[in-house]
């Protein structure tokens, strides 16, 4: 048994699809198969399910497929902690959010100490930061909700305030604050389900004792706050947001009713040995958001 075969078995039972697993791993389907077969054989059960072209991992593939897990995370740990052993300070960080706007400014400031540190970056909702730190594809997730796992480790960064932006023309811009129930009938530019602050404005939208009518979805602040401008609806916008970027020809209404707010925080493995680049950038957020909090309250106190 070799670890490549184990890796290409990683990848079936993942896809469960043998073409697009023999697409991703780029060799031969045939090849593939013969692979799996010898897998099985060597093994003494079938790990798969046929049926026609369909497979499906059965009882001993899933057994087999958190010993396998476990296998290559172990690998990828130890190289790590070879790396931090040897007191490399460079490395990748690894790192998914949902709330790009804050990049910039965290990670240069961060890389003023650490020029050799590559980072890699993708955004994700919750439920696929879990599973991508659970699987040890990514180092660290920082998220506007919980991030929630057996193996995982949440640490709140910040509570922020959350605000209405209306166009300056708009009839409740004469206000400072309202009620959120007093938005019922507007429409609402709002960012993608799933993704940043969305999940937090429905609930609490529910909460006031209305659902908001979307009429426009997008994962570009910068457009919704632009498509606002155009008198084109209202949006939602946390404090962070708006310190980082804040928007001109627009209103920023406080929520008294029901008191407005999220949590970001950051999320990581509890069991994996994390790198000396992935140890030193999470030290750097929670710092870097303890001095955002204190300039966050004077700016909107």
């Amino acid at each position: 048994m070799e670890l490549l075969q184990l890796k290409y078995f990683q990848v079936v039972a993942r896809l469960e699809h043998m073409t697009r697993a023999s697409e991703e791993l780029n060799i031969a389907q045939p090849s593939l198969s013969k692979t799996i077969s010898r897998l099985e054989e060597d093994l003494g059960v079938p790990l798969f399910d046929r049926e026609g072209r369909q497979i499906k991992l059965n009882h001993y593939g899933k057994a087999f497929l958190r010993r396998v897990d476990r296998v290559f995370m172990e690998i990828t740990e130890g190289k790590q902690e070879l790396q931090s052993l040897s007191g490399l300070h460079q490395g990748t960080v690894q790192l998914a959010i949902s709330i790009p706007s804050i990049l910039p400014e965290l990670v240069s400031s961060f890389l003023i100490e650490h020029s050799n540190v590559y980072f890699q970056q993708l955004i994700a909702g919750n439920s696929s930061m879990a599973s991508l730190i659970e699987r040890g594809d990514i180092h660290m997730g920082i998220s506007s909700t919980p991030i929630e796992g057996t193996d995982i480790e949440w640490t709140p960064l910040l509570t922020e305030e959350v605000f209405l932006m209306v166009p300056n023309n708009h009839p409740l811009a004469k206000k400072k604050s309202i009620d959120l129930i007093e938005a019922k009938d507007e429409s609402f530019i709002s960012t993608n389900t799933g993704i940043g602050v969305r999940n937090v404005t429905d609930a609490y939208c529910r909460e006031a004792g209305f659902i908001p009518k979307i009429a426009f979805e997008g994962d570009e602040t910068l457009l919704i706050a632009r498509l606002v401008q155009k008198g084109l609806g209202v949006a939602f916008v946390p404090a962070l947001t708006w310190f980082i970027s804040p928007h001109q020809s627009v209103s920023l209404l406080r929520i008294k009713n029901p008191v407005f707010q999220r949590t970001i925080g950051i999320a990581r493995s509890k069991r994996r040995h994390a790198s000396y680049a992935a140890d030193c950038f999470f030290q750097h957020v929670v710092s870097y958001f303890e001095k955002i909090s204190f300039k966050l309250e004077k700016h909107f106190t």
